[in-house]
Order: C-alpha cells, then structure tokens, then sequence
C-alpha cells in the first residue's frame, strides 16, 4: 500500500530540517563503529578488570571472537512492573552462552514509580529522572566492552530515557526487552469510581485502599494505558522489541522465551556477523513517525508528546508539535484501553493486540514498512506473533481480524477518524489534550477560570464546596523551570466528580497528567510555561477561558488580560526535601516542554 501523503509530508519535513544534525550524528556513530569491537583496543589491565569475576565467560571475552553483550537493567522490587527483571541477567546469559556469547550486566539504572510518588514532593523529580536515566545508562556502556546492548525497562521516564542512550550509542545493536503486564485485577473503571467516592467523601480510607490493593496486586506492568504501556506499545513500532513481546504476562513459559529469543537475536546482529543492525539505523526519521502513529492509533500517554522529541534529540532528529498534530489528523483512534475505554491491556492483547493493529495500519498506508528492526529489515515482520512450542518462540501469522470490536477496531471503521491527541495553540501558548477519553460534548468548554498554584489548593477548594458552576481550573508554575513538571493526577478523582455532578470542568495547566488521565478535559504542558513569564502567569481568577479541541484552540477571551504584569510567587519551598536540592541544576537548564524538556538538550535546534 502506497504511504499516506500526510505521512509522507511529515516524513520529509523531520528529515529535511534534521538533516544537519543527522549527518552529524550519524558520522559519530560511523567513526564509532569503525573501531570494531571496543575490546580489542583495551588494555590488558583494563581488560582483566573487566573480566575479573566472569568465571567460565573468561576466556571467550578475552580472544574478543565471542560477542558479549552489556545489559542495562533498571530491576527493583518496589515498581511491580520492574520486579520480574530479577530474573533477566540469568536468562540473557544462559542464552548467550548457548549462541557461543557472552553477556555481562553493564550497570542499573534508577527507576522510580510515578504511582508512589503521584501528589507528593518526590513527584517533582520524576521527569528529570528521564535524563538521569539516559546518563546513568551511558556510564554502564562507557566501559566500552560491548558488542551490543540489552536494556530492561518498562515505565514512564525509564524506556525513554534508555532509548536516549541506545541512541547515543547508535553504533551498538540495542534491543528493548518487556517484561509484561500483571494479570488483571480489579477493573480500572470500578478503581476510579471508588476513588470519586473516597473524593466525595462517601467511603472511608479502609475501602480505598481495599480497592487499591485488588487493582495493584502483583508482578507487572499497571494494566491501564498509561505511559508505561504506551512505551511497549512505542517499542515494537519502532523495532526496538522482538514482535509481539510487549504484553506477554510475567513469569510465564513464552515470557521466559522471548527474553531467551530476544538474547540471541541482539547477539547475531552484531558488528561480529553478518547480519550488522546498528541502533542508528534502527532509530531513523520514518521509525519515529511510526511511533508517533502508534500513538495516535492507541489513544497512548500525553507524556510521550514530552519524551518522543527527547528521543529523537539524542538520534539527530527534530521532531516538532506540529508533526504530532499532523499525523494526530490522519491516524484513526483503533483502540479503546482504560482510560480511554473499560477494557485493559490484557483484554486488548487478546483482542489481536499490536499486530493486528499494525497490519491495519500498514494497509491503510499510514507506517513506513521500509525500516529497520530488532528483528529484521521491514516492519511487516510486527505483524506477527509469537508462540511457544517445545519451550521456544516461533512466530507465526498474527491475527487478521479484530478479537472484539468494543476494544480493537480496523482501520477503515474506528473509533473516530483522527488521533487520540489532540495539539491546542492558542494566546495562551501551545499545549496538548488526550481527547480519546473525553466525552466529545466536553471538547469545548467555555467558562470563568479559577487560578492555583498547586493541586493541594485545588482539593482545599474542592472541599470548601467553592466550586459551584461552570469552570476552568488553571494550575500553573507547574512546568519543569518551576518545580520539575510533575504529574497531577491526583486532581482526576476531584474534577470527576465535578463532571459527575453536572458542572462542565476543564484543566489548564504547565504540568503534566498521568498517562491514565481520564474524562476530565485537560490541556496539559501549556508552554511557555508559567515561571518563564508565560501567559498562565497573567491570568486572574474570573478571565474567561476557551478550551476547544475541536478546533485545537486555548485563548483567553477578555480584553487586556495578557497586559497584566505575570505573577511571580514563592517557588523556594520547591528546592529542598526528597532529595530536591541535588536537582536545581536541571530546574535551572531544562528546555522547553515543545522540545521535549530535556537538560540534556536544552537548547532549540538552529
């Protein structure tokens, strides 16, 4: 099927202005790979360190035949979602020794969990923790042994963060390895509706937390379609996971397997065999579009609008919102995941999942096929899915048709037309709407705004009773200049109830939702943002707001409201406790939301 023309359009557009920065980056990486393998330039004594505590693996490191492969893993028990990765460096090296490699764990990266510290101070380092990732990711592959890499990640700032590095080392083959979603629990629809009970004040702490407990409840991925889904999801459109890995359930015979496939795999596309697949070429212009597709066809997480353009960075591309916005324009919305939907990841896997979704796609012109994956060349090989037979995967033809059109649709009858998300621009700046989970009479709301500087003051005037009629909450010095951007979550349950009783609520903000931001109208990572003088910080409690994601607008409408001098209040309370004093360097530095918040890249490309 020929390439959709939009698609195609906005393919051009990337490569042509990231042209200088491509070349550049990919002359690095060329010189890079040039050298062979890292180790044959080590010093004996350099070498003997490295080696030291390798056992029976010492001799094929040392004749440098054998490709030996550094494993990034960001494994703690706290994230459910990282616990099973426990068992991931004994896999990965019994498979390589099989395939006559070695593998080797190069370092661990920190992953915190964005659901422990939703509201509370820590919350204010989470996506600064995304670069710290990517620089604690290259000291574990600085040591300059490895023939290829494997990082094991999953959640919200950890994928993106390992993907910058993956990148940085484009001369490396990397490979993304999942470790699955929990079983499911508790339905995610009944988990909100006790939460807007626990808001409204009808239940008690005792049976929040029952509730709590029966959705989180084991090893795993959360199964709604939050950041961390949508960063599998990511992962196989853009070639960076074995296909059909994502959402393969933990500590099972066919997880086991692919973690084993996915071992050998990397290994036999090294500099060392035939088959040579460096990272860079794996991370082009047309993989970060088909990304960017998959985004829009799932409905996926707002905060990959943040972290795509961070990725790309680190590959020599310049991806720009209204590239998002463009594509949003001709993806059709395919799925429908809590909270865009009842259904959860698991039931969207068995539905036809990934593969049939990307089969669609690929019909419907809208992914490039021309790529280079993990797994070969041609994305088409993503249609596929894995089973398990004799105790290992074999793939064979993926599903053709939907499993259940209530949660997974064909391309030619969606959900609706266009993407799950939906860019706003505006005299109030520019900033993003998850709309796939909002009810479309909701998309354009109109009324007198009430101005916060923090989600506490929120709730405090929630339960003051002050919220009466028609209104837009707008929470600013929320960006990352202010206080690091941290997610807001915990207003969803507050302003639900709001909808709920029948007022017509939307959020306005500098600062991020969760990935699991529900039915509450949002605009989110307004920029520029509030604390660099931007047109937040002029709003006065009684502007009226327009918020139209119909027509992608977000203006204020009385006369002479951006006249004001901005607002300018104490933000010192934001630099200190939980470990907030060791990142003011990143409040001071990072760049700007619509490139993607980095410190990492702080300044626009030229």
């Amino acid at each position: 099927m020929p390439i959709n023309p939009i698609i195609q359009d906005v393919t051009d557009r990337i490569r042509k202005r990231s042209a200088p920065h491509r070349n550049a980056y990919l002359e690095r990486v060329r010189r890079a790979g040039e050298t062979g393998p890292n180790r044959a330039h080590l010093s004996c004594g350099n070498e003997a360190h490295a080696y030291a505590a390798m056992g029976g693996d010492k001799d094929r490191l040392a004749t440098h035949r054998a490709p030996n492969l550094g494993i990034v893993t960001a494994y703690n028990d706290m994230l459910s979602a990282h616990q099973p990765f426990h068992r991931f460096p004994d896999l990965i090296k019994q498979a390589a020794r099989a395939t006559g490699g070695t593998a080797q764990v190069a370092g661990g990266v920190p992953a915190m969990c964005d659901g422990v510290t939703q509201g509370q101070p820590g919350m204010e380092l989470s996506l600064f923790s995304r670069d710290v990732i990517a620089m604690a990711a290259g000291i574990a592959l600085s040591h300059n042994t490895f023939d290829a890499a494997a990082f094991l990640g999953v959640c919200d700032k950890i994928v993106p963060g390992l993907v910058i590095t993956a990148a940085t080392f484009g001369h490396l083959p990397a490979i993304f390895m999942p470790a699955g979603p929990m079983t499911s629990g508790l339905p995610n629809d009944e988990k909100a509706k006790v939460r807007q009970k626990f808001a409204a004040g009808d239940i008690d702490r005792t049976a929040l937390m029952a509730a709590e407990m029966a959705s989180y409840h084991g090893p795993g991925t959360c199964t709604f379609y939050g950041t961390a889904n949508t960063n599998q999801m990511l992962m196989e459109f853009m070639g960076l996971h074995l296909p059909g890995s994502s959402f393969v359930t933990p500590d099972t015979p066919l997880r086991d397997a692919l973690t084993r496939a996915a071992s050998e795999r990397v290994l036999a596309i090294t500099a060392l065999g035939n088959a040579y697949t460096p990272a860079a070429d794996v991370l082009d212009e047309r993989a970060f579009v088909n990304g960017m597709v998959g985004l829009m066809a799932t409905g996926g997480s707002t905060n990959l609008v943040l972290h795509l353009p961070a990725m790309a960075r680190a590959a020599g591309i310049i991806l720009l919102p209204e590239d998002f916005a463009a594509i949003s324009s001709v993806t059709p919305l395919m799925a429908k995941v809590y909270p865009n939907g009842l259904a959860d990841v698991n039931h969207f896997h068995a539905a036809g999942g990934l593969q049939f979704m990307i089969g669609e796609l690929l019909q419907a012109g809208l992914l490039h096929d021309d790529v280079k994956t993990v797994a070969g060349p041609g994305l088409s090989r993503y249609t596929q899915e894995p089973k398990l037979k004799d105790g290992v995967a074999v793939w064979g033809d993926g599903p053709g048709q939907t499993g259940n059109d209530r949660i997974l649709r064909p391309a030619t009858d969606p959900f609706q037309p266009t993407g799950g998300l939906q860019d706003l621009s505006g005299n109030l700046g520019t900033g993003i709407m998850k709309v796939s989970a909002v009810d479309p009479d909701l998309h354009v709301i109109e009324a007198p705004v009430r101005v916060f500087h923090d989600q506490d003051q929120v709730k405090a005037a929630f339960r003051a009773g002050e919220f009466t009629g028609d209104c837009v909450v707008v929470v600013r010095f929320q960006g990352p200049r202010a206080n690091g951007m941290p997610e807001l979550h915990g207003l969803t349950p507050t302003l639900s109830v709001l909808l709920d009783r029948g007022l017509r609520i939307a959020l306005v903000t500098d600062g991020r939702m969760s990935g699991a931001s529900g039915k509450v109208p949002a605009a989110l990572h307004i920029s520029p943002e509030a604390a660099l003088g931007g047109p937040l910080a002029r709003l006065r409690d009684g502007d009226v707001v327009r918020v139209d994601a119909r027509a992608g607008r977000l203006d204020v409408l009385n006369d002479g409201a951006l006249d004001r001098a901005p607002a300018t209040p104490d933000l010192s309370a934001n630099t200190h406790g939980t470990g907030r004093e060791l990142f003011e360097l990143f409040r001071q530095s990072t760049g700007s939301t619509t490139l993607g918040a980095s410190s990492l890249f702080p300044q626009e490309p030229s």
